[in-house]
């Protein structure tokens, strides 16, 4: 098994989650305490859900426009919500050429596919819209049906090139696990391209966090308690200090549906094709990139909760195994297991 990934987009930048800017939406809060100046706050949607920017700068810039048309060309590359974005012109069978964004989604989804076993894997596309997280309509799929989608699930994907080559035409990909932290960093990469070095940005939850507050306080990060179901108020149940760095949480409490009494996860196996039934609720990871933090927090809630602990015992200084917090049910109660890299985090933010 490989134990480097693709990593050659270092930003010095920075839920799926909560920064609580004001964002009623958000599943990662951000604390917050006085500071002795106020940040420029922007807000929009993208990708299907929210986003938050907070930065310092000394000239005092609204970049809300430029923001914007960042994250619409994204969407336009990336999304599957959009109509005509370049990834459904690819699933669709209409292009396989791959533009800058979706050349580093697919070259470096690939790469964490093979590092986790493929617990993360961006060909579940068919097999996520068949249970019903997608822009199609729901069918749950019989036992046949299920086979056929595996076997597309399961086709070799590669890159020749700039262009996309699939064993199977009907193989789908899906870069939802990925998108949001990676547009997280791109976001974060323009600001540092306008000189401004403080700054949080959160998108849907994937956040990145660079230099520190007016008041020389670190930016603050809370991690939503995991709730009884999607309608319930979010509540922060830890809080770490985020130096540098950035940081999702995946979880299965607020994305999903229910159909005769069963709840049904948004998040797909790749090895059995339905989705995950274990106890784990939710994983939060901390890295330099927001998108590998986002593919490493998905890969966990595919592995649950003992799957995850072997992972990342046997990858000790790995990729994504180093600041980890999950949160599981054991018997109706809420455990959790974090690893000595996290619990530093959670030390610091509780420093004055």
């Amino acid at each position: 098994m490989k134990t480097q990934l693709h990593t050659s987009v270092r930003l010095s930048k920075a839920g799926r989650f909560l920064v609580f800017l004001a964002a009623a939406a958000a599943t990662v809060g951000t604390v917050g305490c006085c500071r002795a100046a106020e940040p420029i706050r922007l807000y929009g949607e993208a990708q299907g859900t929210y986003y938050t920017v907070q930065y310092y700068d000394s000239l005092q810039r609204d970049l809300q426009p430029q923001v914007d048309s960042l994250l619409q060309a994204f969407d336009r590359s990336a999304s599957l919500w959009v109509d005509n974005s370049l990834l459904r012109q690819l699933n669709a069978g209409l292009t396989d050429s791959l533009d800058d964004i979706l050349f580093f989604l697919l070259s470096h989804s690939l790469s964490v596919t093979d590092y986790t076993d493929g617990a993360f894997d961006p060909r579940v596309g068919r097999l996520v819209q068949a249970w019903g997280f997608s822009f199609r309509e729901r069918s749950e799929p019989d036992s046949t049906t299920l086979a056929n989608l595996l076997r597309a699930a399961r086709g070799s994907v590669t890159i020749e090139g700039r262009r996309l080559r699939r064993q199977y035409p009907d193989t789908e990909l899906d870069f939802n696990a990925i998108a949001q932290g990676y547009a997280s960093d791109l976001v974060g990469r323009y600001l540092e391209e306008k000189g401004i070095a403080s700054y949080i940005v959160d998108i849907g939850g994937e956040v990145i966090a660079r230099g520190e507050k007016a008041d020389g306080k670190p930016w603050k990060v809370g991690i939503e308690r995991p709730a009884e179901d999607r309608y319930s108020e979010p509540v922060v149940h830890t809080a770490i200090a985020l130096h540098n760095r950035s940081v999702v949480t995946s979880g299965n409490y607020r994305k999903y549906y229910e159909r005769n009494g069963t709840r049904y996860s948004h998040t797909i196996d790749p090895a059995t094709g339905r989705p995950v039934t274990h106890t784990l609720l939710s994983a939060t990871v901390v890295e330099d990139d927001c998108w590998l933090a986002d593919a490493m927090a998905t890969a966990y809630m595919v592995m649950g909760l003992d799957k995850a602990r072997a992972f990342i015992a046997a990858h000790p200084h790995g990729p994504g195994t180093g600041e980890v917090y999950l949160i599981y049910d054991s018997c109706g109660t809420l455990k959790e297991f974090a690893t000595p890299q996290w619990q530093k985090l959670n030390a610091d933010s509780e420093q004055p």
